[in-house]
């Protein structure tokens, strides 16, 4: 009984490293970008969001973010929209609604496959990010 348990926990969990894609959900990310960021990056992510025009910094263009060679900066992004790479753009750190993304912890990876600990909500608005890198 105790290893057929245990062989059903271990086919779980190694069913679940081996989709790591699951653990990032775009639609979730877009619904994401939209309530919590769209305001300043703007709707079209090119950074012209209606209180751009009222900030110290203007926002960043979100669809220019993936280098050259189409390597999107995982955890410089995540740095910046979790606090741990803070950005004063308004009289406070970036992001203005920061806390709603803690919890839920799970772990991403860099393109360099480094693994960084990150919230749900946040992976799941870098997997949207990521499908707006021009090219």
């Amino acid at each position: 009984m105790v290893r057929s348990i245990l062989g059903a926990v271990s086919l779980v969990v190694l069913t679940a490293m081996s989709h790591p894609a699951l653990a990032q959900d775009v639609e979730i990310g877009a619904e994401l970008y939209q309530h919590y960021c769209a305001t300043c990056h703007g709707l079209d992510a090119t950074g012209h969001g209606p209180m751009a025009g009222v900030l110290v910094i203007q926002p960043t263009n979100l669809r220019t973010l993936a280098d050259a060679e189409g390597v999107f900066p995982t955890a410089r992004v995540v740095g910046r929209i979790d606090g741990r790479d803070p950005l004063v753009s308004h009289g406070s750190p970036m992001p203005v609604y920061g806390p709603y993304f803690e919890g839920n912890d799970t772990a991403i990876k860099t393109p360099a496959g480094q693994p960084i600990l990150t919230s749900k909500p946040i992976a799941d608005l870098l997997a949207y990010l990521k499908t707006l890198q021009e090219r």
